[in-house]
């Protein structure tokens, strides 16, 4: 995809050849904008997990989040932010493209097994198994969530934390 978008924060045009840490892309425009400095990611793509996470632990005591539950859909980094009002989306946006590759499959890669593991999730709530479901969002889930976050800090392999349960759960999920 090509990517040429206004930023309205600097008013500059940013483009595929964009770096990070420069012009448009700033350590202080990607502050500004909630995006990692130093690894061009933003951890507001985290909140379209996070949001139906805590709908399915709440869901044994409230299942009327069920259809909330099921109505959850992945969504793509570049298309959370375009469909959103996030004020400097243009800069978010602009950031992911200019992430290190190796950084960007490792975010990916885990957002394909949290997709998978919602997946699985929204299967229990059909089901009616709300508890399962809610287990699976206390850990498997979350576990990988923990993962994004690193991943967003720039840490492919959980450098300065014990994140090991994470990394198996990305693991275990690949091959599920």
């Amino acid at each position: 995809m090509a990517l040429s978008a206004l930023d309205q924060t600097t008013g500059l045009i940013m483009s595929e050849a964009a770096t990070l840490g420069a012009g448009a892309l700033s350590a202080e425009a990607l502050t500004a904008a909630n995006v990692h400095p130093d690894t061009g990611l933003a951890t507001d793509y985290l909140n379209h997990f996070n949001e139906v996470v805590m709908l399915l632990e709440m869901l044994p005591d409230m299942p009327d989040f069920a259809e909330e539950v099921l109505a959850w859909e992945p969504v793509p980094y570049e298309e959370h932010f375009e469909r959103t009002n996030y004020v400097g989306k243009e800069t978010v946006i602009a950031a992911y493209a200019a992430v290190d590759h190796t950084l960007k499959a490792h975010l990916e890669t885990i957002v394909a097994a949290v997709n998978d593991e919602m997946r699985e999730a929204q299967t229990k709530v059909r089901a009616g198994d709300f508890a399962g479901a809610s287990a699976m969002a206390g850990s498997e889930i979350e576990s990988l969530l923990a993962a994004a976050r690193a991943a967003v800090q720039g840490r492919i392999e959980g450098e300065g934390i014990d994140d090991s349960a994470a990394a198996q759960a990305a693991a275990d999920a690949l091959f599920d």
